[in-house]
């Protein structure tokens, strides 16, 4: 146990090694989720349905933790984050949730992981189910506890999540009745499959006491033990299991020298052992020798590890050295080069950040897609027409009677439908605020990820991260204010323009009809006048017979010209200034025109 703890130390040294050379954050690291990176302090257990792996895992953590059982009661994997501490007695275990810490019993435990089995056993859910925990008796591993191979939810994905890390140490499980088909494992050949060289992969022969009776079953487990077995599995260490140690500590809890009943438990399944294995290798027996095989493997990993972070952490080293000598002494031992540096990053990281903005890399053209794409296509989504409605603008228009009684105009009617449309303008305005707003912090995430100084200060590259996403924040709320203002300010002060312009338009429009009506009247008067100058012409015999006809064309169309007189209704007044147009005399502006023409305004 004492090995394993050493070996903990150094993979975590390690791991930290391997994070400065990714430039990863080694804090952000350390304090990860459930599934931790891939360390050498992991675990994973291989074997078919009712190999006994639970069993087996529960002897690593010396309580009964884990569902045993001959039809599968693993139907989901379970990770184990298992911790050391020497200060708590051989019963205790602590849960651990989030920061808070809680002492159960491994019996609450495992009817809990049955009850969560159970409800997941008719979806077959894939989800993982992790424990942290903290005992006295377990190694600082994370074991992981995975279905029976031959469960349809284990796939080549799910294999490939747990195993493939070239750091995890597999656990090859296959009970002592199959060891002369070992040969056949699927456990085993996974296992080769991912770890060719069997550096990382250990071999466990469980329920030994079910096969006692079997001298076939025993020599090929003795044959394992020895090396001596087939030629796919000499190259593994292997060890022989019972299995049930912890349910023989379980059975004396209540006992007096019950904080020694687990070291009981161990030495009595290692006699046990030594009993039906008589010509094995005591050092491959029980649960104290899978300890110490564990920690050799994990140690020939590191080993094989060692070198390669060396030598990076050298190259790392020298090119730290190499900035060192670039920004010069007076950077490092000072404050004020210190405050250099830090500028001369911020600096870099604005460059990368304009970049984005000015250039379009990244998400940078999603600025200009929200001011020429999203904000026109909301706009055009508004209910303008219902509040353009014609019925709407004439019941507007007649309720107002102006700002004075004796006013004939509709600018009070007409300013209450320009507010009312300026109104519905805030909604997509604020919106395309939060979507710029958006997307400059996914600038503000990749500009940091591009500027190589800040890689190398993971710290103060969450500061400025932190800093400019603060600003943005402020920025927004600035934003949104000014855009309910604008909007405020163009409905309260709707200016003149809009009425002259009104005006204007519907003049231009009488304007035009009145140039239709005087060029047919016009061509009406043209052809009398021909009529006329043929009529007063010389004229032979034939001209005199047809002049009858002709006077009667010419007495039909004055008949018909001074009827369209007398429908067109009679001028206003002189003095007056209200003016009007179509056919049914609508009033297009009364005192509006006045105030106009005298270059004043109403309001």
């Amino acid at each position: 146990m004492e090995a394993i703890e050493e070996l903990s130390e150094l993979s975590e040294a390690i791991r930290q090694a391997a994070a400065v050379l990714a430039d990863e954050d080694v804090d952000e690291t350390s304090s990860s989720s459930s599934k931790r990176p891939s360390t050498f302090l992991n675990v994973v257990a291989l074997g078919n349905v009712g190999a006994g792996k639970s069993a087996v895992l529960n002897s690593l953590i010396g309580h009964p933790l884990l569902p045993t059982g001959e039809n599968g009661a693993t139907r989901a994997p379970i990770s184990i984050d298992l911790a050391r501490d020497s200060s708590l007695s051989a019963k205790s275990i602590i849960l651990q949730i989030d920061n808070k810490s809680q002492q159960v019993s491994a019996s609450a435990l495992r009817h809990s992981l049955q009850d969560r089995l159970s409800k997941g056993a008719s979806g077959r859910s894939r989800d993982e189910i992790y424990l942290k925990l903290r005992t006295s008796t377990a190694p600082p591993l994370k074991l992981i506890d995975l279905p029976g191979l031959e469960q349809r939810i284990v796939d080549e994905s799910l294999l490939r999540e747990y195993v493939e890390h070239n750091d995890a140490i597999l656990l090859v499980i296959v009970p002592a009745a199959q060891a002369p088909e070992i040969s056949s494992s699927r456990a085993l050949r996974i296992a080769k499959e991912y770890d060719s060289e069997g550096t990382r992969t250990v071999g466990i022969i469980s329920k030994i006491d079910q096969a006692a009776s079997d001298s076939k079953a025993l020599a090929a487990v003795q044959a394992l033990l020895l090396n001596q077995g087939p030629p796919k599995t000499s190259d593994i260490p292997w060890v022989a299991l019972i299995g049930q140690s912890v349910s023989i500590a379980s059975t004396q809890s209540g006992s007096a020298s019950s904080d020694n009943s687990l070291e009981t438990a161990w030495r009595a399944e290692s006699e046990s052992l030594k009993s039906i294995l008589t010509g094995a290798p005591q050092n491959k027996l029980g649960r104290v020798a899978l300890v110490d095989v564990l920690a050799g493997q994990i140690r020939n990993r590191i080993k094989l590890r060692l070198p390669n972070l060396l030598s990076g952490l050298q190259g790392k080293s020298q090119i730290i050295q190499d900035e060192l000598v670039r920004l010069g002494e007076q950077m490092v031992t000072t404050a004020e080069g210190t405050r250099a540096v830090a500028l001369e990053l911020c600096r870099e990281f604005e460059d990368k950040f304009l970049q984005h903005i000015t250039g379009g890399e990244g998400n940078g053209w999603k600025i200009v897609s929200s001011f020429e794409g999203s904000f026109p296509n909301r706009i055009k989504q508004l209910p303008l027409d219902r509040h353009f409605d014609m019925n709407n603008v004439k019941r507007i228009v007649l309720e107002a009677d102006g700002y004075q009684p004796y006013l004939i105009s509709p600018e009070k009617g007409l300013r209450s439908l320009i507010k009312g449309v300026l109104e519905l303008a805030k909604e997509p305005s604020l919106l395309c605020v939060d979507e710029v707003h958006r997307v400059l912090l996914d600038i503000v995430s990749a500009a940091a990820n591009a500027t190589p100084g800040l890689g190398r200060y993971a710290p103060f590259k969450r500061e400025v991260v932190a800093i400019a996403s603060v600003a943005l924040d402020g920025f927004r709320t600035e934003a949104r204010k000014m855009v309910v203002a604008l909007v405020d300010m163009e409905r309260a002060f709707v200016p003149p323009q809009h009425f002259i312009r009104l005006v204007q338009r519907r003049m231009e429009r009488q304007r035009r009809e009145e140039e239709v009506k005087n060029r047919s009247s016009k061509k009406a008067s043209d052809a009398e006048q021909s009529i006329l100058n043929r009529a007063s012409s010389p004229q032979t015999g034939g001209q005199q017979q047809s002049e009858g006809k002709f006077e009667g064309n010419l007495k039909s169309l004055k008949d018909k010209f001074s009827k369209k007189e007398k429908d067109v209704p009679p001028a206003p007044p002189e003095g007056s200034a209200l003016k009007t147009a179509g056919p049914g005399g609508e009033i297009t502006a009364g005192a509006m025109p006045q105030y106009v023409s005298k270059g004043s305004s109403p309001f």
